[in-house]
């Protein structure tokens, strides 16, 4: 099993002054990882409360996006890098915070969710569990990477809808496809994976599955939005499925539990 790793964009001037911010009233250990990239972190049990405001940047670039990113990092929500870019695991992230505490799932910092970060204590985390699982919450759309039994990181899901479903076959020009767009509950292991790039799935391209339930896969996907919206799969974004595969926590019979 491959070491977690926040790599962190130190060398960067808005990283740099992120963690000089950080550093007032004690230093996280994320922020502390921003000093000195490519080092191994976990998230803390507990977490003191930021010491400011932070602000509702909404989607924009900047020092404050910096704060928020190192701040979602902490609280164990994934995102690519902290340089104070909004991209697109940025947004993810934020998606994902936002339904684990219950706030409209925008994707963007508002004033709401700008508190609830600064007032936050404690990180992500999944149901109970012993070992290494990968979690999927089918009712806030998350999915949860435990390791011995903690959470590591929370991502932004989407999975199958329930509702029934009738399309044209991508495979088959003039077939049919028809079913519903169910991701089962229950604990599977992981049965199959396809690791280079975009696969022309019989429902449309799908970027490196790694399959659990049969046609059940994780798999990248353009489109991510915050409420249930596959055919099944369990949707993540791109750089989010190529993190899952550098870290390997979906490697051959790895455990995962839909729930």
């Amino acid at each position: 099993m491959k070491h977690f790793r926040h790599i962190l964009s130190a060398g960067s001037v808005v990283g740099i002054v992120a963690c000089a911010v950080l550093g007032v009233a004690g230093v996280s250990g994320v922020a502390q990882a921003a000093k000195r990239a490519d080092v191994v972190v976990s998230a803390p049990r507990e977490l003191a409360p930021y010491p400011f405001a932070l602000v509702a940047v909404g989607q924009k670039d900047g020092t404050d996006t910096a704060v928020i990113q190192l701040r979602l990092s902490d609280l164990g929500f994934w995102l690519k890098t902290v340089d104070g870019k909004f991209d697109l695991t940025t947004k993810q992230a934020v998606m994902a915070y936002q339904k684990y505490v219950g706030i409209t799932a925008t994707g963007s910092v508002d004033a709401k969710t700008a508190a609830a970060l600064a007032m936050a204590q404690f990180p992500a985390a999944g149901q109970a569990s012993r070992g290494d699982v990968v979690q999927v919450d089918k009712k806030r759309q998350l999915a949860f990477v435990m390791r011995e039994g903690i959470t590591v990181m929370a991502l932004n899901v989407s999975t199958g809808n329930d509702k029934p479903y009738e399309e044209p076959d991508a495979n088959l020009p003039g077939e049919m496809l028809k079913g519903v767009a169910l991701t089962r509950e229950g604990k599977f292991h992981v049965q199959r994976r396809r690791t280079e790039g975009w696969w022309e799935g019989d429902m449309g391209p799908i970027y490196r599955p790694i399959y659990f339930d049969g046609g059940i896969a994780f798999h990248g996907s353009a489109v991510v939005p915050a409420y249930p919206a596959s055919h099944g799969c369990i949707r993540v974004s791109v750089p989010a499925m190529d993190m899952l595969w550098e870290t390997g926590v979906l490697e051959f019979d790895a455990r995962v539990w839909v729930y």
